[in-house]
Order: structure tokens, then C-alpha cells, then sequence
């Protein structure tokens, strides 16, 4: 398990991380995805975990040992960059045995260890291939092989799939998770994409100004972000003010249940463009923009009292029409919300 306790790192006059906390690997989550705005000090966390950022102060902890001092080749970590970073000019099996060498595992057992990882990563039949001959896919693959090949405390993970487009990202994500959560490997897990996050990680930690600003599952995060600035990041592209009585929030766009979260009086709600359907009976809204995509259609409605907000349209709508809107209670989120009691 790690414990990262009141870490920061400064550059010059500016502290990149500021007294920040977090546990990854505890209670059966072995992955924690960071995530937050470009600058928020994601990559920096990674490198100082891995003893490659000097830290002015706080500690990092693996299993309770202190790791201050002791040298990055010395923590026992597996590390897996954007670009994989694997040595040219040598085959996929050299690369994945590279660790081990350098432990000085026997030649047996390099060779047994190498294949077991290709197998795990669907890359059995590429031992003699050489690395430049890989697709973008296979190489992240190898790359991650590499790093638990040596069967590693902990396994950091900085936006290994962003170079790819998005299909094989999709893919490979779901792969990553299965091979991340079949090793029980803890890991830190760096990305941008939310969906990535949410596919690949059983816990998400938001980072922001330095600290990390909420940590949960990823479903109690997206519908229960701390603060406004959260429910953006994550999203939410209108904000609305809302009064409960019951468990039924009274909107600008009309009634939603959010007895799930037990607030009362007064709450703000954060809406995506999937929280707001076209639906008979709804709030009458003016369309302004439609974009068509393959699924559905995203638009942009105006309210009457001026609000203009996303939504999703499943059959066809024009510029000007007038229509009905209605909140999906699936996909609302709760700023600040609590779990229901019940």
C-alpha cells in the first residue's frame, strides 16, 4: 500500500504540490486514477513517487517503510510513460526481461517470467519481434509488461494510452484493467480521460492548486463533486440552484429525484448535456444549435428565464423549434451531496 502524506514539491517560488494526501492500494482498490486541469501537478506526484522529483517536504510510504532517500532503482516500482519508452533496437522479449537481467534472474527464469507476461498482455507469439516493428498498441503492451514483469510494489502509470486514438484507447483500457486488477498490483494511474479513469481504476483522486480535492469511487465522484469547480472539471456544463422538499429537487428545468443524495432546502445540482432529454410534458425550451452525431443529437436549448443549456435529442430537431425538456435523475450530479441514510 501506498501513503503519500503532506507531499510538496516547490519549483523556484512555486509550490507544484502543496501538502498533498493520499492512500492508493488499501481495502481491495488496488488502482487510483489521478486526475485534474492540465498544471495541476498529476505528472509531478508520479515522478516524485518515483524518487525522480526532488520533494521539500512530507513523506512517501510503501508498506509503511519510509521512502525518503532511498534512490529511484532502489523503490521497487514499475513505471509506464506516454511513449513506453522502450529500448531500441531490441526485441519485444529483451525489453520485457530487461528488469529482471538487471536483478539477476536466471536465464530460466527470465525466459519463463517473459513469456508468462506476454501471455498475460495477448502477446504471446511477439518474443523474437523487434520493438520497432510494434503498433502503438502493442507497444504500450510491452511496456507495461515490462514494468510488472519484475513483479513490482507499485506501479505507476503516466498517461500510458494518450498517444493512441481513441478506439484503441477504449480497448486497451478495458484490457489494462483486467491485467492491473489480475496482478493486484497497486497503482497510480495518470490520465486526462474521464471514461479511461472510470474503465480502468477503482478509486478516483481529483487534484487541484497542489492537494488532491476529492478522492472516492468513480460513480460517487461524478454525481456527488464537492464544489462547483469540481462539478465542471468533471463535466457539468450548467449549474442550476435547486429547493428540495422530499427528496425532489424543484428546477429551472423541471422536478428530479435526488433523495439518493438526502439534501435539503437549498442545493445546486450539475447538469451534463445527457442529463437534459427531450421529453413530452418537460420545461418548454427554444432550440438555438444542433449538433447531429451518429448516436443522437446534442443541442443547445434556451429556458424561459433565459438559461441556455445543453441537452440530447434522439430524433430529429431544427434550429427554432419549440420543445419539452425533462432531467434524467440517472445523471445529475449533487454538489456536495451525501449518501441517502437509507
Amino acid at each position: 500500500m501506498l501513503e503519500i502524506s503532506g507531499l510538496t514539491v516547490d519549483y523556484g517560488d512555486t509550490a507544484v504540490l502543496a501538502g498533498l494526501d493520499l492512500t492508493v492500494g488499501a481495502q481491495g482498490a488496488p488502482v487510483t486514477a489521478l486526475i485534474g486541469p492540465s498544471g495541476c501537478g498529476k505528472s509531478t506526484l508520479v515522478r516524485a513517487v518515483a524518487g525522480l522529483e526532488p520533494t521539500a517536504g512530507g513523506a512517501v510510504r510503501i508498506d509503511g517503510r519510509d521512502l525518503s532517500g532511498v534512490p529511484p532503482h532502489r523503490r521497487d516500482f514499475g513505471v509506464v510513460f506516454q511513449d513506453g519508452a522502450l529500448l531500441p533496437g531490441r526485441s519485444v522479449a529483451s525489453n520485457v526481461g530487461y528488469g529482471l537481467r538487471a536483478r539477476r534472474w536466471s536465464r530460466r527464469d527470465v525466459a519463463d517470467r517473459v513469456a508468462e507476461m506476454l501471455d498475460l498482455v495477448g502477446l504471446p507469439e511477439l518474443g523474437d519481434r523487434p520493438v520497432s516493428q510494434l503498433s502503438g498498441g502493442q507497444a504500450q503492451r510491452v511496456a507495461l509488461a515490462r514494468a510488472l514483469a519484475p513483479r513490482p510494489r507499485l506501479l505507476l502509470l503516466d498517461e500510458p494510452l494518450s498517444a493512441l486514438d481513441r478506439r484503441l484507447r477504449e480497448r486497451l483500457a478495458v484490457d489494462i484493467a483486467e491485467i492491473l486488477h489480475t496482478t493486484a498490483t497497486p497503482t497510480v494511474l495518470v490520465t486526462h480521460d474521464h471514461t479511461e479513469a472510470a474503465t480502468i481504476a477503482d478509486r478516483v483522486a481529483i487534484m487541484a492548486d497542489g492537494v488532491v480535492a476529492q478522492e472516492g469511487v468513480p460513480d460517487d465522484v461524478w454525481r456527488r463533486p464537492a464544489t462547483d469547480e469540481i462539478a465542471r472539471f468533471i463535466g457539468c456544463t450548467t449549474l442550476l440552484d435547486a429547493h428540495v422538499v422530499d427528496g425532489v429537487a424543484q428546477t429551472a428545468l423541471g422536478p428530479v429525484d435526488v433523495s439518493w443524495a438526502s439534501p435539503g432546502g437549498c442545493c445546486r445540482l450539475g447538469v451534463r448535456a445527457r442529463s437534459v432529454l427531450v421529453a413530452d410534458g418537460g420545461v418548454p425550451v427554444r432550440v438555438e444549435a444542433v449538433a447531429a452525431l451518429p448516436e443522437d443529437r446534442h443541442l443547445w436549448v434556451r429556458t424561459p428565464d433565459g438559461e441556455r443549456v445543453a441537452a440530447v435529442a434522439t430524433s430529429p430537431v431544427d434550429v427554432g423549434d419549440e420543445i419539452t425538456v425533462a432531467l434524467d435523475p440517472q445523471r445529475v450530479a449533487v454538489i456536495g451531496g451525501q449518501p441517502s441514510a437509507s
